[in-house]
């Protein structure tokens, strides 16, 4: 019976020993080696931690933190990344949450990770790989391991400043990872492209699917998300079949024209998330690369990656929306409208899910905790906890849902009820718009209209007129070369705020 991920690690080892499971651009691990190397690392943390304890790993995503993170399972803890581009405040406030006497990190970055881990051990990933394997000790730690132990912690942004550690277990990763990888039949024939930090939930989907099935994980460095041409020839020389990438990703290559520097011949699938898909840019993709399988998904890091998903099946026009979906197995959708009724065809509700993929909650934080993972008001029969995730979705004729906006968007402006997402797929659909961002200035009553791409603020709203009414059309427009975009690869609203007012500052200085 196979009830923990170390279980399933095992079993793919067995029966594919000496294929390659990860690789990056140093260097590689078969199964084999990747379940002995986890095994050492394991055996030197277990003298240093305790059941249940959150591992931080502060060093670049590789071959050698896959490692790290499993070593971190055998002996009985959880996995935390931490992201090498945060501030030392944001590092400092994780590790405080974290609570372990232990950080483990490379040589390269223990002298800029010691500031803000005063007080902790730091321990190098490179001699964690030597240690000698303590059989006897790892079994002991197994047999007291259950699927409800945690596995990893990612951190996301909080709203009162506080990063929020989103806990999930085996047997969350295991229900969801099971399911997806039969859905979209990914194999041990598969070469996924790793695209995600290994601290946003993205990347679960890569080094699950990998070590469920068989398939090789190619890690993708970051570095080469702002060179298009060497992010091109690393998909093309690795041989890549699968992308589970974020959206933002997916533009960068549209934008800088990559796919006519060097196309892909052995994609078939390309999935992607984290936003909105601008139909635009799924254009240009589908253009260079008409015989690949577009699968849009949907879910926060709370539901465990997705809870649902489209398969692209027809031809969007531009000023379309993709549905998200329908649900995956084994999660129960149910669209809350605000008076608490479940929403009919054709209404909008906030997105709740409930099922064994529903995350643990926030790590030592049992007020946000209950605030969020509540009771199934529609239940009144049997406890079932349900994940809000403050993300507004409209339910089609057809079944299938399509996101509209988050609860937080929403706004009233001039009388009206407002979902700031329907002015961004608007915006999204004018001619020279690349990408587009909408945000309320409350105090003004006004609407702001950030904008990517050549089209000046009349064409644009000479457009939006023919779409529009006239109290949905922006304010102010603020043209931008990029759009800033959070660790996890969605566009920063609060960073975008921030040049506004250092603009509006810099006219009246």
């Amino acid at each position: 019976m196979k009830y923990l991920i170390l279980d399933y690690l095992e079993a793919t080892a067995a029966r594919f020993p000496e294929r390659t499971a990860f690789a990056d651009v140093d260097s590689s691990a078969t199964f084999e080696q990747l379940v002995r190397l986890s095994r050492a690392v394991g055996s030197a943390l277990l003298p240093l931690t305790a059941p249940r304890m959150t591992i931080g790993f502060y060093m670049d995503k590789s071959v050698a933190a896959v490692a790290g993170f499993m070593g971190a399972v055998y002996a009985g803890c959880a996995y935390a990344q931490l992201n090498l581009r945060h501030p030392a405040a944001r590092i400092a406030a994780i590790l405080d949450t974290i609570g372990a006497p232990v950080v483990v990190t490379d040589r390269q970055h223990i002298d800029q990770l010691a500031p803000m881990a005063q007080g902790r051990t730091l321990l190098c990933i490179e001699d964690l790989l030597l240690h000698a394997v303590d059989d006897a000790r790892l079994a002991t730690v197994r047999r007291r391991m259950i699927d409800i132990d945690p596995l990893y912690v990612n951190f996301t942004s909080g709203s009162t400043g506080t990063p929020k550690g989103v806990a999930v277990c085996h047997r969350s990763v295991i229900d969801f990872i099971n399911c997806f990888t039969e859905i979209f039949s990914i194999t041990e024939a598969d070469v996924l492209a790793n695209q995600a930090p290994f601290d946003f939930d993205v990347s679960v989907k890569d080094i699950y699917s990998g070590i469920f099935t068989g398939a090789c994980v190619q890690i993708v460095p970051t570095a080469y998300f702002t060179q298009p041409t060497k992010l091109m020839d690393f998909i093309c020389d690795r041989r890549a079949t699968v992308l589970i990438w974020a959206v933002s990703a997916l533009c960068f290559i549209t934008t800088m024209n990559a796919l006519e520097y060097r196309t892909p011949d052995t994609l078939r699938a390309i999935m992607f998330s984290g936003e909105v898909m601008p139909i635009k840019h799924l254009h240009k993709l589908q253009k260079h690369l008409p015989d690949v399988t577009y699968v849009n998904l949907y879910g926060p890091t709370e539901i465990t990656c997705n809870c649902t998903y489209y398969v692209v099946d027809r031809p969007f026009e531009i000023g379309e929306t993709l549905p998200i979906g329908i649900p995956f197995p084994n999660e129960r959708i149910l669209l809350l409208t605000e008076d608490g009724r479940e929403a009919a065809p054709g209404e909008t509700g906030e997105l709740c899910v409930s099922g064994t993929a529903v995350a643990l909650g926030y790590l030592k934080d049992a007020g946000r905790t209950a605030a969020s993972f509540v009771q199934n008001p529609l239940n009144p029969l049997t406890p079932e906890t349900i994940y809000r995730t403050g993300d507004l979705v409209r339910l089609c004729e057809n079944g299938e849902m399509v996101y509209v906006s988050r609860k937080d968007f929403q706004i009233k402006h001039m009388g009206h009820r407002i979902e700031l997402g329907e002015i961004e797929t608007a915006l999204s659909a004018v001619p020279d718009v690349e990408r587009a961002c909408c945000l309320y200035l409350h105090d003004k009553g006004k609407i702001l209209a950030f904008i990517c791409g050549a089209a000046d603020k009349h064409a644009i709203t000479a457009a939006l007129r023919e779409t529009l009414p006239g109290y949905m059309i922006p304010n102010i427009f603020v043209p931008v070369d990029s759009m800033p975009l959070t660790k996890n690869g969605k566009i920063d609203r609060s960073a975008l705020m921030e040049l506004y007012k250092q603009a509006k500052e810099a006219r009246h200085g």
